[in-house]
């Protein structure tokens, strides 16, 4: 017997970042949006633990229990008391170190693969506390749609979303280190207040009524600077979308996967074929969301 899990991609459409905390963690004002790229994550038993994985950017991840399924599935045995004896599977097609949770997914839908083959009976908040101590991005990837993430941005607040938003993603020809970029954000801080990151009314509003230009008008990431800072050569990538027509650009969440908004499918594809022939960027996709969280296929 196995199980699959299908897990979606996300995009930050508002990080709002508060200063450094004394654990070295920030409070963020995280609004998550799932959208249609996905990772699906298959579980059968084996003599022992045990992680494989194709597809793009398949040879940057770790094989070892430093993965995030591997570590899904090592908590969830160790609160059974049981031994993690499983072949992992992990068939990837989130960008890799993208900014857009595809460790995160991996090790949501490691999660819910495991209950479902165990049938440990857990809870959702059960498997949530378990994405919680896994990651602060791994409970969205769980829960997927749209949601705002406080703390460090594991605690999580469903959104209305009332219709369908079109994304374009241009990746990077190579990754950036998350705590990298939180570090370089700390220095261009240095010296200055940062307020309490607090969700934009105006987009959370904008989500609510499916309005895709007020959400372009709203649309923001604290990281972006430094993000840039690290890897300057995105500004070009976010200037070749804007100018194919996209109603907003930004980079999605830590980078250095960039974002577009664009008014519909057809515009979308519009821009993703002239970000393809910018020379900018590196492989492009296209994806709408909000979409559902880790599912049992």
């Amino acid at each position: 017997m196995s199980v699959t899990v299908r897990v979606p991609a996300k995009v930050n459409v508002q990080l709002a970042v508060g200063a450094a905390r004394p654990d070295g963690f920030h409070d963020l004002a995280n609004v998550f949006l799932a959208v249609g790229l996905y990772d699906e994550v298959t579980v059968t038993p084996a003599a022992e633990l045990r992680i494989t994985c194709d597809g793009p950017d398949a040879g940057q991840v770790p094989l070892d229990r430093t993965n995030l399924a591997a570590r899904a599935a090592i908590a969830l045995a160790g609160r059974r008391g049981i031994e993690p004896n499983v072949h992992l599977h992990i068939a990837k097609d989130i960008p890799v170190a993208g900014g857009m949770a595809g460790g995160s997914a991996d090790g949501a839908g490691a999660l819910l693969a495991c209950d479902t083959l165990w049938g440990t009976g857990a809870s959702r908040q059960e498997l949530l506390e378990i994405c919680a101590e896994l990651g602060s991005d791994v409970p969205f990837s769980l829960v997927g749609g749209a949601a705002l993430g406080v703390g460090r941005g594991e605690r999580l607040t469903a959104l209305e979303v009332g219709g369908t938003f079109h994304w374009v993603f241009a990746m990077a020809g190579r990754g950036l280190s998350t705590p990298a970029v939180f570090r370089e954000f700390d220095r261009l801080a240095e010296g200055r207040g940062i307020p309490e990151p607090v969700a934009s009314e105006d987009l959370l509003a904008a989500l609510a009524k499916g309005d895709v230009d007020a959400l372009a008008a709203a649309v923001s990431n604290d990281l972006q600077p430094a993000a840039l800072s690290l890897f300057p050569e995105l500004a070009d990538t976010l200037a070749a979308g804007r100018g194919a027509g996209a109603l907003a650009a930004l980079v999605s969440g830590s980078g250095p996967t960039t974002a577009f908004l664009a008014r519909d499918a057809e515009a979308a594809e519009k821009v993703a074929e002239a970000l393809r022939m910018s020379g900018t960027c590196g492989a492009v996709r296209v994806a709408a969301g909000p979409v559902a969280g880790a599912t049992v296929l």
